[in-house]
């Protein structure tokens, strides 16, 4: 296949002139690989290239001529004839020939060769393609349209009007197509094609789906070639597959075609299933995988992969002989490191049954000094847990091993484990604390955290699950989503958290503050509005969920500007009025005067290249704009008075004098959007640190933008004047 490679290379280049200098030298050979030459002609068909090539493709028929196997002469013939632009007077001889020896006594013979153009001889590409595909055709006969139109059924053919009728599955209708249009487009399908029979009787092949899937795997790859998973899912789902039960049957045939002899199962989500053209078995399939791969990592993946998926095949006593010397040697080898021999020993008495002395999992998990860089440097989840089963075993400091390593960073499945052993009555109070620090300190785990406090949420049997328990791992919920909303690193915890809060429309938040006291409801919704991935509709639906707890809340004079801001637009006297004017100003100067400067524009004729017109247009569209956002803002406005302040808690109205933690200090004003001044330290109550500091009081703490501040005091802005 040496050649093959060269001229794919070359074809990938689009390098005509090394691909006809190789092919000239190829076509020279004395002898010659039939599936090596189909392959490219194939290659050549299929590339941009076809058409140059067109001309040179010819020399190949002395090659051709050398080819004993009928099946692969025939369709490199075939592939030559279709790639060929000379039409000259040797191919004719040889298509003709060809085509009078292998259908010669067929009905309607001359007509056909004169419908592929063998007649006159000037134009006759494809004409052993073309020659089959007419004599496919036949009313009932399956053809599948390269263009988009799908699998086809002819209804009707006439040789006459030279013409067929077809009924395709992607169009309405019947269509009507003319033999030249047919021999472009169309290509025959065997009544026992795959596509054939799922247009033909889909109930039938969905019948032989769930009897037999793989065997109709198996024929799809055969007839459409290698298809990946999504690929497949294509040529299944509904149209064989009822979309409801695609999951549970496909999960069940993959699982089968890792197993078949046939299939080569991918590598990867977006490699392709292939069709073996011979059966290899499950043995010989490893022992090929383990030959080209000597490194310890791939040598122990391939192994467990294959055993995990194919435990039967450990029956064969000289398959797993070899299996056992194999490991055997890599732990004796030196260059072997500890967490790899912990592995190997693992391999060999979880599926072996084979305990290698003094190299045992037992004796080498007490050489281990660092658990956490052993669990690092072992890749199989599954190793990982009998890893942690021989530390609970085998090693006194267990518990303390088990207690750091459920604050680390590994999947579920192991923090689960690790969560269970943990809960016996004699480490049970190591754990309590273990939590309690957790809760302490959730912005340094805010995975585990989360992991955790879904358990609590769930009321699983586990430490703090009671109703204390889950109101102050509630708030740290909320504390730990506020500090780490903007931080990108935990894009993918934020719309956890978030989905884990509002599933079930927010069944989570309505289980925690059931029943839980007025002052926690309070400090639930104040939590909440500071973060700000939080909308404001889901605040609403929060709001809402802590009246129904207590629908006092609903009474409550507090008149911040949180509360208040999404109605109403706060502004003071001086703001409102200067907005009053902002509008008589539109209404009365500048519309006026827009409506004269498009008069004027129009006067000058041809408004279609008239940019003075299309000026003033896309003005008088701008202030009507602005005066319609501002007249209805003015319906909203209200003037702030001293009784819609509170003057002990941030809101608006109110000027906070907060410090830094390098010590400057700056006082803030909290006014409505009309009346912010960000120079001067105005800020507009829906501005980001506004919604930091509101209901916060003097003597409390706040973090900005990963700044540490803390409000020294509170005055009402009102007071001051």
């Amino acid at each position: 296949m040496a050649y093959l490679e060269e001229f794919s290379i070359h074809i990938a280049n689009h390098d005509v002139h090394r691909f006809l200098q190789l092919w000239e030298e190829y076509c020279t050979s004395d002898t010659v690989e039939p599936v090596e030459y189909k392959h490219v002609l194939e290659a050549i068909k299929n590339s941009e290239i076809a058409e140059s090539i067109g001309g040179y493709v010819e020399a190949g028929l002395p090659l051709w001529s050398l080819i004993q196997d009928e099946e692969a002469s025939r369709d490199i013939l075939r592939l030559i004839l279709d790639i060929q632009t000379t039409n000259s007077p040797v191919l004719a001889d040889t298509a003709f020939k060809f085509l009078k020896e292998h259908y010669g006594d067929q009905k309607f013979f001359n007509t056909k060769m004169r419908l592929i153009g063998l007649r006159d001889r000037e134009r006759f590409q494809r004409a052993i393609t073309n020659y089959e595909l007419l004599s496919h055709m036949d009313k009932g006969k399956f053809v599948f349209h390269t263009a988009g139109w799908g699998t086809g059924e002819i209804m009707e053919i006439s040789l006459v009007r030279e013409q067929l009728i077809i009924e395709f599955e992607n169009v309405m209708g019947r269509r009507d197509l003319s033999f030249e249009n047919a021999f472009k487009t169309l290509v025959s399908l065997p009544d026992t094609h795959f596509l054939a029979r799922r247009f033909a009787n889909p109930d039938k092949l969905e019948e032989e789906a769930r009897k037999d899937s793989v065997q109709v795997v198996k024929d799809c790859l055969l007839n459409l070639g290698p298809k990946t998973a999504a690929e497949l899912k294509e040529e299944f789902h509904e149209l064989v597959i009822p979309p409801e039960e695609w999951s549970r049957w496909w999960q069940a045939t993959r699982t089968k075609l890792k197993k078949d002899t046939y299939i080569i199962p991918p590598s990867g989500i977006r490699e392709p299933f292939r069709l073996r053209t011979a059966e290899v078995s499950h043995e010989e399939q490893l022992a090929s995988a383990l030959e080209e791969n000597n490194d310890f990592e791939t040598v122990l993946l391939t192994t467990y992969n294959f055993v995990r998926d194919l435990p039967d095949m450990l029956k064969n006593e000289e398959l797993r002989a070899g299996l056992i010397q194999r490991f055997i040697d890599l732990l004796s080898d030196e260059n072997t490191t500890l967490a790899q021999q912990v592995q190997a020993s693992i391999f060999l008495e979880g599926f072996c049954q084979h305990k290698q002395p003094e190299k045992d999992v037992e004796t080498l998990i007490q050489e281990v000094e660092s658990v956490s860089d052993l669990l690092a440097a072992i890749p199989i989840l599954a190793f990982k847990k009998r890893a942690l089963q021989a530390v609970h075993d085998h090693r006194s400091d267990w518990v303390n091993i088990f207690l750091k390593q459920l604050l680390g960073t590994y999947p579920s499945a192991i923090r689960d484990y690790l969560l269970k052993e943990l809960q016996g009555p004699d480490t049970i109070q190591a754990l309590e604390e273990t939590i309690l620090d957790l809760l302490t300190n959730a912005k340094q785990y805010p995975e585990v955290f989360v992991w955790y406090f879904q358990k609590i949420a769930a009321g699983k049997n586990v430490p703090f699950s009671n109703k204390e328990g889950q109101c102050k791992f509630f708030e740290a919920f909320l504390t730990l989503y506020h500090y780490i909303e903007n931080n990108s690193e935990y894009r993918d915890l934020i719309k956890k958290m978030y989905n884990l809060m509002s599933a079930q429309r927010w069944q989570m938040v309505r289980d925690i503050i059931e029943d839980t006291s007025l002052d926690f409801c309070k400090e639930f919704v104040l939590l909440a509005s500071k973060c700000q991935a939080i909308s404001t509709h889901d605040m609403k639906i929060l709001r809402s969920l802590a009246q129904v707890v207590h629908p006092e809340l609903k009474d409550a004079k507090k008149k911040s500007a949180e509360d208040a801001s999404d109605e109403v637009i706060w502004t003071t006297e001086e703001g409102y009025n200067k907005t009053c004017e902002r509008v008589r100003q539109i209404g009365e100067e500048e519309i006026v005067e827009n409506a004269k400067e498009i008069e004027a524009a129009r006067s000058h004729g041809d408004l279609r290249e008239n940019s003075e017109y299309k000026y003033a247009l896309e003005r008088r569209s701008r202030l009507q704009g602005e005066l319609k956002t501002l007249s209805d803002q003015l319906g909203k406005a209200r003037i702030i008075t001293p009784e819609d302040i509170i003057a002990d808690e941030a809101g608006v109205g109110v000027a906070v004098e907060v410090a830094a933690d390098d010590g400057t200090t700056v006082t803030y004003t909290i006014l409505g959007p009309w009346d912010a001044d960000p120079d001067h330290n105005i800020l507009s109550v829906q501005s980001r640190l506004a919604q930091t500091m509101l209901g916060l009081k003097e003597g409390d703490k706040f973090s900005f933008n990963d700044d540490e501040f803390k409000v020294l005091g509170i005055r009402s802005v009102l007071q001051e004047q």
